[in-house]
């Protein structure tokens, strides 16, 4: 891209407004017939999006992700048509435009939203055979069994509290030896595991690893991280919501918008004492949005301790060593109307 030093990396709607400006500026003076954003922040984020670019930019289009939207129809928004494609392959979506030159603008345009299956075209049986090659192979390999779970334990929605993601909270915790542990609920991709726990399907699970890094905060900034993440704003589908340890039990006020308690061990978070929190590095990068406190007071009451660059290998040696391991929904995160 010309003058990619342009490009940052940016946490709200407003600033990726403002950065795809910046772009759009640099090829004003070019001939470009069609511009296309090429967003992951979720459907309703892609709404806020557009009614924020300027008609000047001559954004025509924004291909979305991350809330997995299935649409019929696109939404056209400032005059920007909005399109996601749902979840994974399951389907593609098809878009054919006629662009007029001269105003290098979409004058007509359809939507499809295609499912990917056998009606599509025929299986081509070399191709078949050469990826059952190699499948017989990594099967072989992926197939192994890391644990089993007492139960299939569940992941239904990212926003609440869940048995895998208080299994995955209390394993890391473990390792990292944290009075709170959180884990990115979007880092579990799937909505269940087990009884049987293979070296597949774990990586399924969880296959996106970062690096675990255990802070020290106060007991005041604890509860502003708290009243952050459990806010309702934040569990729209597209915010960042999290799962935590055992030891942790929130309560949270839907209807007074506030943290009504938080303990730890029994005990109440007491303001200026302080606490170790451990996080994956990218919500670190994004404290800020995601927790609503800076790098700049996670680092100021002490030295930051790595505890693993792999969070995913602290997972899976958790797992090899606790067989027949279970988790209830025990109300760590609880909301209240």
């Amino acid at each position: 891209l010309a003058q990619d030093q342009l490009i940052g990396t940016f946490v709200s709607t407003e600033d990726a407004a403002e950065e795809i400006g910046k772009i759009c500026n640099v090829y004003k003076y070019n001939d470009i017939d069609l511009t296309v954003a090429l967003t992951h922040i979720g459907f309703e984020s892609d709404i806020e999006l557009a009614k924020m670019l300027k008609p000047e930019w001559g954004v025509d289009m924004i291909i979305g992700g991350h809330s997995h939207t299935v649409l019929e129809q696109p939404a056209k928004i400032n005059n920007i048509l909005i399109a996601q494609a749902g979840v994974g392959t399951d389907q593609i979506g098809r878009f054919d435009i006629i662009v007029d030159d001269d105003t290098n603008s979409i004058i007509d345009w359809k939507w499809e939203l295609v499912p990917i299956d056998d009606r599509i075209s025929n299986p081509d049986a070399y191709l078949e055979e050469f990826i059952n090659n190699y499948k017989n192979k990594i099967d072989k390999k992926y197939n192994a069994v890391i644990t089993r779970f007492t139960e299939t334990l569940t992941h239904p929605e990212r926003e609440v509290e869940t048995t895998l993601g208080n299994i995955f909270a209390d394993a890391m915790a473990d390792i990292s030896e944290t009075d709170v542990m959180l884990i990115g609920s979007g880092s579990i991709r799937v909505k269940e595991l087990g009884p049987v726990v293979t070296l597949g399907s774990l990586k399924a699970c969880f296959p996106y690893d970062d690096s675990l890094t255990r802070y020290w905060v106060t007991g005041n900034q604890l509860k502003r991280i708290f009243s952050h993440i459990m806010r309702i704003e934040n569990r729209n589908g597209e915010g960042e919501c999290f799962q935590i340890n055992s030891k942790v039990r929130a309560l949270y006020s839907d209807s007074k918008s506030k943290l009504i308690s938080i303990t730890i061990d029994e005990l109440p978070v007491i303001d200026d004492q302080k606490y170790t929190i451990t996080m994956q590095g990218y919500h670190f990068a994004n404290s800020l949005a995601n927790l609503n406190i800076s790098n700049d007071e996670l680092i100021a009451l002490g030295i930051p301790k790595v505890v693993s660059t792999s969070a995913y290998q602290v997972l899976e040696e958790w797992l090899r060593y606790h067989p027949n391991a279970s988790r209830k929904i025990e109300g760590r995160i609880v909301f209240k109307s």
